[in-house]
């Protein structure tokens, strides 16, 4: 038995959705991240910019939410 509060079991299911994250891009059901209303991408002959506004808007909610969820639920 682990004592409370021990790291083993968060690890494991961090690692449990990096794979299925992983498996998502791989199957191109995330394709439309990236191309989001909001996200800035200037194309020319020379140069190409892109600045994922949107897309890294959509990626600090996710994140907060998710450490909202682990404090509240383990701490």
């Amino acid at each position: 038995m682990s004592p409370p509060g021990s790291f083993g079991p968060l690890l494991v299911w961090g690692g449990f959705a990096l794979v299925l994250l992983g498996l998502l891009v791989w199957s191109g059901a995330l394709g439309w991240f990236g191309r989001l209303p909001g996200d800035i991408r200037i194309e020319r002959e020379s140069v190409r910019v892109y600045v994922p506004l949107a897309s890294m808007l959509v990626v600090s909610v996710g994140f907060s939410l998710l450490l909202y969820l682990i404090r509240r639920f383990l701490g």
